[in-house]
């Protein structure tokens, strides 16, 4: 998870700005001191890919006799008030212990000791929904915001819907309204290539961090999440991965979550959850509403059309292949048309592509810990992530890609 790794991750993916992740990690910051500072954003020399001051934190703290342990994401204007920032935190916990360290606060102290360098500097929950270390989670979590944020909610403007739950799901709860509802993917394999599955395009005059977060804070029409669909998500349905158990959340509720095979507890699913929580029917919501694309990654569409695992071979070789003949990955998943696509890939992955940018492909549901399933004309196959495949080198190579990143 190199800064040359990341950018070129990026510039595959079609992404033009990247979350740094791990800031308050002495050892990372120090190499992104390494990069040019223009506008509050980061990036190498003749670099088109930009980088934000970002990183995860969890906080422990105990509410109505139980610890809660929550996710959240911070964004920050600058690698020095990163530093600012860190000597606040480094109080609460050992900084060096880990990219996502632990911090003995509430979430309320998080917020308050970040927004004094500024309003600009944001705290979103993160993966809101997922059982374990998130904001409504059933394992640990709350069932109002205020719980976690206290009188610090003010200064709270967006959410992170995960990749378990969608913007139709979130809307279900009224008490969400006010919020920007953002989509991203945290990259916890030692490679770069699970960018891109969730991402948001962010509307601004100019780019700029400023501009970006203000944006996030405004929200409406500034903010499109791109999602993939929430079934494929790992913890959507209840289900026990031990008994190959899922449920949806009615029949979940009737065995009050327990598993029907062993009798245990079973892990509520994020579908389960927004049940519980919400205030609304299903398809309701408020009257202004974000706009939202729904996608599946581009290497699982070709693993399912070709039968294969999406890392054989020749997935690599078809993946490789595809966008050697375009820019990038959300380029063809979301603009090639019908007949350009036919050209470079053949009619039958052609029409799989455009499926799934009209959402017309079905998922078995994730549950437990384990990914949704594909299925399309009674075939099923598991729903993988891209590795770095070895041919990387050869892609960027063929790109004409420099040593900076920066593509002809």
């Amino acid at each position: 998870m190199t800064v040359r790794n990341l950018e070129m991750g990026a510039s595959v993916k079609g992404i033009n700005v990247l979350g740094t992740g791990d800031f308050t990690h002495p050892k990372w910051r120090e190499e992104l001191k390494n990069l040019r500072e223009e506008g509050g954003l980061y990036s190498t020399n003749n670099s088109n890919t930009r980088f934000i001051v970002t990183g995860e934190v969890c906080t422990n703290f105990e509410y109505k006799g139980k610890t809660r342990r929550i996710h959240h994401l911070i964004l920050l204007p600058s690698l020095e008030v990163a530093e600012q920032v860190c000597e606040r935190l480094a109080r609460y916990g050992d900084l060096e212990a880990d990219g996502r360290p632990n911090l003995s606060m509430t979430g309320a102290e998080l917020v308050d000791e970040v927004v004094e360098f500024g309003e600009e500097c944001l705290v979103i929950p993160a993966h809101i929904w997922t059982p374990w270390f998130s904001l409504f989670g059933d394992r640990g979590g709350i069932d109002r915001i205020e719980e976690c944020y206290e009188d610090q909610t003010p200064h709270v403007y967006a959410l992170e819907t995960g990749l378990s739950s969608d913007p139709p799901m979130n809307w279900r709860v009224s008490a969400l309204d006010s919020f920007t509802l953002v989509s991203n993917s945290d990259s916890h394999s030692p490679s770069p290539w699970r960018l891109g599955r969730e991402a948001n395009i962010i509307e601004v005059r100019e780019l700029s961090y400023s501009d970006l977060v203000k944006a996030i804070m405004e929200g409406g029409e500034k903010v499109t999440t791109i999602e993939v669909d929430p079934a494929y998500g790992k913890y959507h349905w209840t289900g026990h991965r031990n008994c190959n158990v899922s449920l949806p959340p009615d029949e979940a509720i009737k065995l009050k979550g327990i598993c029907p095979v062993c009798g245990k507890k079973m892990t509520k699913g994020v579908a389960e959850r927004v049940e519980e929580l919400a205030d609304r029917p299903e398809g309701e919501g408020p009257k202004k509403r974000q706009r939202f694309l729904k996608i599946l990654p581009l290497s699982d569409i070709i693993a399912t059309y070709l039968g294969k695992d999406p890392f054989s071979a020749d997935v690599q070789k078809m993946y490789w292949d595809l966008l050697k003949k375009f820019s990038n990955e959300l380029q063809v998943l979301l603009e090639v048309p019908m007949d350009e696509l036919e050209k470079a890939c053949g009619r039958d992955l052609a029409k799989l592509i455009i499926m799934n940018r009209e959402n017309r492909i079905r998922i078995i549901p994730g549950y437990d810990g384990v990914y949704g399933k594909i299925e399309i004309d009674g075939n099923m196959e598991r729903v993988s992530f891209l590795r770095r495949p070895k041919n990387l080198e050869d892609y960027i190579n063929d790109r004409k890609v420099d040593a900076n990143g920066q593509g002809s």
